[in-house]
């Protein structure tokens, strides 16, 4: 006789994936507060996506157009791409699992780096498929790391391009190399999260790739560079075959009104796009060669962040520095998780978060008391 459970159980592979952590929001008390942990824009969205967020807020009865029609359009426009080879969703992270689930199963196996974004692996996972790794180089995408991974079941390569936590970034000519040694059937994901902030001659989002090609997707975001992380609003560009599988298993209404319209006012606001671009680049390698100095060693970064390694030193660990920071108000992202134990995560912040950090971690360095 069998004995049936006394409450639902989750299929096989549920309960052994382990929970996204965001990076962690608050400090010690009566400390300001810089939020340095999750790669948002210090600048905040651009002032006509507020105005256009704020502009439904007496029509929340009604449904948002579950095409997202008029966004599509306007991504469209911007970039030179057919509206119709587009699909939005509520943030990438929703496409990416909707790429997953559209073509993984059972047993069947997704690709990405060592150090790439963990919710490729939960994905994968939730979507019932095997999870495999390649290593990385130089905590850089190794494409003959990843093209040597490659079996029979191998369903769908993820590339975050630039990387997330690194940094790094692989040349337009290593993506097409990637995607000329895989088979046809196989979907190479481009997540290009922070496309928009590399300033490199070598480097391509990926749309040139997708509109030549039966099987690349490119996902984008409008949490980033664009400052709309709290509406959840990402698109993402792939060939009419795929389009479509996706647009047969997402939500109806996956996207929320005010965030459409939000995106479309931020898309046409190339002035605090220009603003953003512009603090970065001042930031970016300031605060390497500043950080540099104090003795920690800086990945080269393309992003919007910086990944900053520790030495193992008692009392100047990473761990002992996240402590330090916190109890000053600086919350800087943990990376244990992604298998770097020895590093934190730095967003670029405002002129003011980067100045207090700066402050900050050289008085940690030289031995400063918790309240330096």
């Amino acid at each position: 006789m069998t004995t049936m459970p006394d409450r639902p159980v989750p299929r096989p592979g549920v309960m052994d994936i382990e929970a996204y952590v965001p990076g962690k929001s608050a400090a010690a008390p009566g400390v300001k507060v810089y939020k340095l942990s999750s790669n948002e824009t210090p600048l905040g969205a651009s002032p006509a996506a507020i105005k256009a967020f704020a502009s439904l807020s007496d029509r929340l009865e009604l449904y948002p157009d579950g095409s997202s029609t008029r966004l599509r359009e306007a991504i469209g426009a911007r970039y030179g791409l057919d509206p119709a080879r587009i699909v939005c969703g509520s943030g990438s992270d929703e496409l990416l699992s909707l790429i997953t689930n559209a073509y993984i199963g059972p047993g069947d196996e997704g690709i990405f780096t060592t150090h790439g974004f963990l919710v490729y692996k939960i994905a994968i996972m939730a979507a019932g498929g095997v999870p495999v790794v390649a290593a990385e180089k130089n905590l850089t995408t190794d494409v003959d790391a990843i093209l040597a991974k490659v079996t029979p079941r191998t369903k769908i390569v993820y590339l975050a391009n630039p990387n997330n936590p690194t940094g790094t970034y692989i040349p337009f000519d290593e993506v097409k190399r990637l995607h000329a040694g895989l088979p046809k059937h196989v979907v190479l994901v481009l997540d290009a999260a922070y496309a928009e902030y590399v300033r490199r001659n070598d480097y391509a989002s990926g749309i040139e790739l997708v509109a030549t090609s039966e099987n690349v997707v490119m996902t984008r975001t409008f949490s980033k560079i664009y400052g709309l992380a709290m509406v959840r609003l990402g698109w993402c560009y792939a060939p009419a075959g795929i389009i479509d599988a996706l647009n047969r298993i997402r939500g109806p209404f996956n996207v929320n009104g005010p965030a459409l319209e939000a995106g479309i006012a931020a898309l046409n606001d190339e002035e605090h796009l220009a603003k953003a671009l512009d603090h970065n680049d001042r930031w970016l390698p300031l605060l390497t060669a500043e950080i540099e100095k104090l003795g920690i060693k800086v990945t080269p970064s393309v992003g919007n962040f910086l990944l900053l390694h520790f030495p193992q030193t008692a009392g100047k660990t990473a761990k002992d520095a996240d402590a330090f920071l916190s109890s000053q108000g600086l919350i800087l992202r943990a990376v244990g998780a992604y298998g770097l134990p020895d590093c934190l995560r730095l967003t670029i912040g405002s002129d003011e978060a980067n100045q207090t950090f700066l402050k900050k971690l050289a008085s940690f360095m030289a031995g400063g008391n918790a309240r330096a």
